[in-house]
């Protein structure tokens, strides 16, 4: 309805109906993509604000890096020592068990480092942080999106620094450098998916102590129910029917095959498929318990 009215009389102008509809999807539409385009432009700035406010304080945590680097040395270095015999066995599908493990250890330290990434939510509700952002005019789903975001970046960090760790130990990399972004894409896109669910479990279990006892109640079998440390082959079927199936696989397969093969492309667009919906359906689970549990 338009708010112009006829001139002394205050009386509203007629028009028809069709003409009403034609003039109101003439306006309505342009208006409402603009609130539209406006609407996810502040949804991702703030994302991106919220994710540099943990990076900073990522950065400022000195001795937590300083793990991070010397953390995969001693994995490869003592792991692949300690079962290095376990390669001499028929059907073992590398030379060196710690060719075979090198991208276990690359899941290893994503899935540890996505899964531990909800704690940051628990810490900033105990320490008040979590109200004065709540009271800020941001988008509250970005609040989540924006720490997934940042446990991404870090654990992309760290991987490459596996990476790097295992190269200088002689293990081989047949993709060549032009697999090193997928390497990254593929431990971004693992973080993700247990950063939001680690995110989705911090916004229902509010305690420090409950949700580290969740966290390692689900971490440990994840690891050891996959083919990051033995292959399919050397399982008991009911194990390797478990490992199949375990959202892990979708990452070791890709990642192993960068390794071991050179460029799988299947396992490498079905592996990216999966775990880009699956992170997905994380983000919008953890945003919805979020918005719940703050409302």
């Amino acid at each position: 309805m338009s708010l112009d009215t006829e001139a002394g009389t205050g009386a509203v102008p007629e028009r028809s109906d069709s003409a009403g509809e034609a003039a109101g999807t003439a306006e309505g539409r342009p208006a409402a993509g603009f609130r539209a385009a406006g609407a996810w432009r502040r949804f991702w700035v703030d994302t991106w604000w919220v994710a540099w406010r943990e990076l900073k304080h990522y950065v400022g945590q000195k001795v937590r890096i300083v793990i991070t680097l010397i953390q995969p040395l001693i994995w490869l270095a003592f792991m692949g020592n300690m079962f290095q015999r376990v390669a001499m066995v028929p059907g073992f599908p590398a030379a060196r068990y710690l060719d075979y493990m090198a991208p276990g250890i690359v899941v290893m330290v994503t899935l540890f480092g996505g899964i531990f990434g909800g704690m940051s939510i628990v810490w900033d509700r105990r320490f008040g942080y979590l109200n004065k952002l709540l009271a800020a005019p941001i988008v509250r789903s970005s609040v989540v999106t924006g720490k997934m975001l940042a446990v991404a970046v870090q654990t992309a960090i760290q991987a490459l620094v596996v990476f790097a760790v295992a190269l200088t130990m002689g293990v081989g990399f047949k993709a060549g450098p032009a697999g090193v972004p997928a390497l990254v894409i593929l431990a971004a896109l693992l973080s993700l998916v247990f950063g939001g669910l680690s995110l989705a479990l911090s916004a229902v279990l509010t305690t420090h102590e409950a949700l580290m006892a969740v966290v390692n109640f689900i971490t440990m079998p994840l690891m050891f129910t996959s083919n990051a440390m033995m292959p399919l082959s050397f399982m008991p079927a009911w194990l390797a029917a478990v490992a199949r199936v375990n959202p892990l696989s979708y990452a070791i397969d890709p990642l192993r095959s960068l390794f071991l093969v050179g460029w799988d492309w299947w396992a490498l667009a079905q592996g990216i498929l999966v775990l880009g919906l699956a992170a997905a359906a994380m983000a919008a689970l953890a945003s919805a318990l979020f918005r719940r549990s703050v409302a």
